[in-house]
């Protein structure tokens, strides 16, 4: 058969089936829709196969009409941009081949039916067959190799968007431990890359609110973002903040539980009533076209959070099996990072309920002392420090002050706080120096080392303890390791001097051992203030040491007659909104007990001198109007001053001081400490101390370098 006759033929074929274009198309179609039903499940999809379909139909009958060349043939730009779209849509490439295949096929079989009509030689009807199927594999052979690069360049551009979206999600949600805001986070970007309004529903446990039971039949949320592209009306339907209930067989609640992203098209005429519980919200669903949603689950570490809701406009396509995958994606990212936030929230919570209680509720009137304080928690990640101050009374009528600082944040750092605490309170009822009290608390910090296994900075603190005596107007100090305090002293003329740091030797922080500690005395005229801080108060990664130090000594030099004012004067000129680092201040103005209120005796080491002492209190208690008192007063001098005539040394000292309370104090120079006995009935000694501590509120020895002091306190009567 020669070639040109085959050719000829086949071109007439081509002219004959022209004008019959949609009759070829139709069965084509058909067939495909059969057999991979899969591509018309998307409207967009279906109508470009039909598109394809008829430009390959059109590309086919173009060849036989050269004589079935295919050089030059390309596959149609339908063919391409549907295996593009399929690709977008997540489709695969078998189903892309096997579409190639039926329509080969179909193609073919009515392309030889109709050579079979218009001929009855049958070695002419084998030759054009022959040639038609030769023809049709290398067509299908150069179209299908173009289409399916054309599907993999767009598979590979759809998974570099969705690497794209992922790490900007990575980058702009999370940024802050804060809920609210991570939630915010998460709507923003949905609405960037995969929605056109997104809102996230949180459980009410999970923001920490304590709300009422929610009822059996329902899921109670609360609206905490959300974020729309189409205007204010879809933002107004919940506002943010409002809580609200989704029925337990509605769609947002069933996904929850089960933890399934679930897919929905909306219509006007089919709104689900937990999308819309107003004719208003129906109003504005259906006026902004609202026609798909996607609700994904938040869901962290095994528990449900809440449920994210992505929302589409008519104008763009519904939401596909790979925007459901990049949402989930997205979501459970963010799901993290809410749940990281929220349990960051509570045990910041915790951390800072346990230091408040920690730490003095209210600060507590002194004679010897006018004081105020602040203590803020750090705004930083890092969570609750350990910074702590105390007030502590003691004996004759003097005041201990205290300031520290844990090292470390959190829930360990305030536990760690509230035992120091409890160590320095435990240790100034020994009533020692400052230098010897730190070495006490150093060895308790050793011991917590030792005890827990850790190593040297495992646990570490630093802290400065004074005792201020408005007697003698002396401040006792000792540092481990913590900032000096400020001085600010009165001047002549009624203002205040240039306000300076203490000169005071500075220990090693506490948990190091071995080291010596070192008590500094400060002469304080009446109504000298200090400034006891931590290092947050001026220390921060933006601003040097010495500026914050300085800055501290300026408001100290304006610093009026509140205490109180100053302490915010402070805070608002030292620290940032958000400060990095947890922060304690005390301030102290100094009083100076009245002479009238402090009188001394010198007694005599003889036993005749007991009785002298005993005069002497009942003529100051009489000149004090305190006649009520005598009989216990004289009865305690008595016996304290004959003990000190016993087993002390000279010299023997009598001193009363008049304060909120009455105090009797008996020195001498011997270091021994008597001890409280009971007496059994026949002895005739060893009950002097037990008739001291029934009469008196509080009693106790304090040493001094000299020797010691037993004193004790009692309350003074309603009328005086």
């Amino acid at each position: 058969m020669v070639k040109t006759d085959i050719d000829a033929f086949l071109r007439d074929i081509a002219l004959r089936l022209r004008p019959r274009m949609n009759e070829l198309v139709n069965p084509l179609v058909t067939s495909m829709r059969e057999e991979v039903p899969s591509v018309w499940a998307h409207e967009d999809l279906s109508a470009l196969a039909t598109d394809a379909a008829h430009q390959h139909i059109d590309t086919v009958l173009q060849a036989l009409e050269r004589g079935f060349s295919l050089s030059g043939v390309r596959a149609p730009q339908a063919a391409i941009n549907f295996a593009k779209r399929l690709a977008e849509r997540g489709g695969q490439i078998p189903e892309l081949l096997r579409a190639y295949r039926i329509g080969h096929a179909t193609a073919l079989a009515m392309v030889r039916q109709e050579a079979a009509r218009l001929t009855t030689d049958p070695e002419l009807r084998d030759a054009v067959s022959d040639t038609l199927i030769a023809g049709s594999f290398d067509y299908i052979d150069l179209a299908s190799e173009q289409v399916v690069t054309a599907f993999q360049q767009a598979r590979d551009s759809r998974l570099q968007r969705r690497l794209v979206v992922v790490n900007e999600a990575s980058r702009r949600i999370g940024t802050s431990l804060d809920i609210v805001r991570t939630a915010q986070e998460l709507a923003e970007v949905g609405t960037a890359h995969l929605a056109d309004f997104v809102t996230v529903d949180l459980l009410d446990t999970v923001l920490g609110e304590a709300g009422p039971p929610p009822a059996q039949d329902a899921l109670v949320v609360r609206r905490v973002a959300q974020h729309s592209v189409l205007g204010d009306c879809l933002e107004s339907l919940l506002p943010t903040g409002r809580a609200h209930s989704f029925a337990t067989e509605s769609g947002p609640a069933s996904a929850l539980a089960a933890g399934r992203p679930l897919r929905h098209r909306i219509t006007p005429a089919d709104i689900p009533a937990w999308l819309a519980r107003s004719e208003n919200q129906r109003r504005c669903i259906g006026d902004f076209g609202i026609h798909a949603m996607l609700l994904i689950p938040l869901w962290a570490r095994g528990s449900p959070l809440g449920i994210a809701q992505f929302f589409r406009h008519h104008d763009a396509a519904p939401f596909d099996d790979d925007d459901l995958l990049l949402a989930q994606e997205i979501a459970s990212r963010a799901a993290v990072y809410i749940d990281n936030a929220r349990m960051y929230t509570q045990e910041r919570a915790t951390a800072l309920t346990l230091q408040r209680s920690l730490l003095p509720n209210r600060m507590p009137r002194h004679d010897a002392v006018e004081t105020a304080a602040r203590y803020l928690p750090s705004g930083a990640r890092a969570g609750v420090g350990g910074d702590w101050y105390d007030v502590i009374p003691l004996s004759g009528a003097r005041t201990a002050l205290v300031i520290g600082d844990v090292v470390g944040r959190g829930l360990y750092a305030a536990a760690t706080m509230g035992r120091l605490r409890t160590a320095v309170r435990t240790l100034t009822d020994m009533n020692l120096m400052p230098d010897e009290l730190l070495t006490h608390l150093d060895d308790v910090v050793i011991r917590l080392q030792h005890e827990e296994g850790q190593d040297l900075d495992g646990i570490s603190a630093t802290c400065l303890y004074a005792i201020y005596d408005p007697v003698t107007r002396i401040c006792s100090l000792a540092s481990a390791g913590h900032p000096l305090p400020a001085v600010v002293l009165p001047a002549a003329d009624g203002g205040l001097t240039t306000p300076e740091f203490a000169d005071v030797p500075i220990g090693p922080p506490l948990g190091l051992g071995g080291l010596p500690f070192e008590t500094a005395q400060l002469e304080l005229p009446e109504g000298s203030l200090l400034a006891l801080f931590t290092d947050g108060l001026v220390e921060s990664s933006d601003r040097d040491l010495n500026l914050g130090l300085a800055k501290l000594l300026a408001v100290l030099g304006r610093a009026g007659s509140s205490l109180e004012d100053v302490c915010d004067q402070l805070v608002d000129a030292l620290l940032p909104r958000r400060p990095a680092d947890d922060v304690a201040l005390l301030l102290v103005r100094t009083r100076a007990l009245n002479t009238d209120h402090v009188s001394t005796l010198e007694v005599p080491s003889s036993p005749s001198a007991v009785s002298l002492a005993r005069a002497y209190a009942t003529d100051q208690l009489a000149a004090w109007n305190l006649d009520d008192l005598a009989f216990s007063t004289e009865l305690m001098v008595s016996e304290l001053v004959t003990n000190a005539i016993r087993y002390g040394r000279d010299p023997i000292r009598v001193r009363l001081i008049l304060q909120s309370t009455l105090t009797c104090e008996v020195a001498d120079a011997a270091s021994t400490s008597p001890h409280l006995r009971h007496a059994r009935t026949y002895d005739e000694g060893g009950r002097g101390l037990f008739l001291v501590a029934q009469l008196a509120a509080r009693w106790g020895t304090r040493y001094t370098r000299d020797g010691k002091v037993i004193w004790a306190e009692q309350s003074l009567p309603d009328s005086s």
